[in-house]
């Protein structure tokens, strides 16, 4: 019998856009032999519609003025099982996992995963302590320095506290890079080389969180490699590199210009340079909690050392993204990979019904 998937996307975040077009490429690509698919998308607004592939592919926003004619649904828990309640008829239809595709602020910060865990459904990607870990780049850093796993200097500036240029800069060097705590896709990330730029530009990132990490800046190459599978048996894929022709890998970069980066996968290195790349993705993999999937991005100095920049627990499935590209040039195919995150949800699930929750 087919298991059933729903295919959860959209969201509050500043990915939002992002989101959209990820779930489209995962529903593509799963494989209709052996899962029937749910779309459901989460309005700017925050409510959840029911989508059909047709009426998906209409939108590259989600807003509830334009959505009147789409069901509002919820996810509830009815005796011990899922479901998906439909708001207006009142109608519940079971369903087997969630393959969550929410990136960014309320998805991929352990809040999604949270309700998950409430209505006892299995779903796609790390739980919630991976999720929260790796998405607040603060506690990010310091988990990867407690646990020996290279990465740059940094310092936090919060939004009702008084920074200091002066400071900064003598701790990190000029230039130096600011970045929400809690955002991706290079949303609000600017590089900042002097005192004017650091006023302009640290305005506009606070608007994505009230927490900004300010970075060294690493010269080297934009190293990224794919991970999965149970936090206690994970493996990478084959890394790729991201050659960018802007001055750093910024949103615009990524998504607006088709030419803002070259994608090489595999990577030009050697086989010591590729298995020293994978063995510490998986060491951070490993060390962050994460269990299911996650993309660590590393810099790889002149002299072939590594620093871990950061690491992604929803990453993209865009036409462009990286992540399902470096499963390829391992051999896994697209609708195969979707296939295999969704059995280590199962897996996972499986697992944690093992363990005792009375007394």
């Amino acid at each position: 019998m087919k298991k059933k998937i729903s295919i959860i996307f959209g969201g509050r975040s500043s990915e939002h856009e992002v989101s959209i077009r990820s779930a489209f490429n995962i529903y593509k690509a799963l494989d209709k032999n052996k899962f029937d698919a749910t779309l459901i998308g989460i309005s700017k607004q925050g409510t959840w519609y029911l989508f059909s592939e047709k009426n998906i592919s209409e939108y590259t926003a989600l807003n509830d003025s334009d959505l009147q004619n789409q069901p509002p649904v919820a996810l509830i828990s009815y005796l011990g099982k899922p479901f998906i309640l439909n708001l207006i008829t009142h109608e519940k239809n079971s369903f087997d996992c969630a393959f969550p595709i929410v990136h960014g602020t309320n998805g991929e910060d352990g809040t999604l995963q949270g309700l998950f865990k409430m209505i006892n459904v299995p779903f796609v990607g790390c739980g919630v302590l991976g999720s929260a870990i790796c998405m607040d780049k603060e506690y990010m850093k310091i988990a990867m320095t407690f646990a020996n796993i290279p990465n740059s200097k940094f310092q936090v500036l919060r939004k009702n506290e008084k920074t200091d240029f002066a400071q900064i800069s003598k701790n990190l060097g000029l230039p130096f890079f600011i970045k929400p705590a809690n955002a991706g896709s290079s949303v609000g990330v600017h590089k900042i080389k002097s005192e004017t730029d650091f006023q302009q530009k640290l305005a506009d990132a606070f608007q994505y969180d009230h927490k900004i990490i300010a970075e060294e800046f690493i010269q080297g190459r934009e190293i990224e490699c794919s991970v999965m599978g149970l936090n206690s048996a994970p493996e990478a894929a084959t890394p790729g590199e991201l050659v960018v022709k802007h001055e750093f890998y910024s949103y615009e970069a990524k998504y607006l210009d088709d030419n803002g980066a070259e994608i090489i996968i595999p990577a030009k290195l050697s086989e010591s340079e590729t298995e020293n790349i994978r063995k510490l993705a998986v060491e951070t993999y490993k060390s962050l909690n994460c269990d299911g999937m996650a993309r660590v991005d590393f810099f790889m100095r002149p002299d072939s050392s590594l620093i871990v920049n950061e690491v992604n627990t929803l990453p993209g499935f865009t036409k462009i993204s990286m992540y399902p590209m470096m499963w390829q040039a391992r051999g896994l195919n697209y609708s195969d990979l979707i296939t295999k995150l969704i059995d280590l949800a199962f897996q996972k699930h499986n697992l944690d019904q093992e363990i005792k929750l009375t007394f």
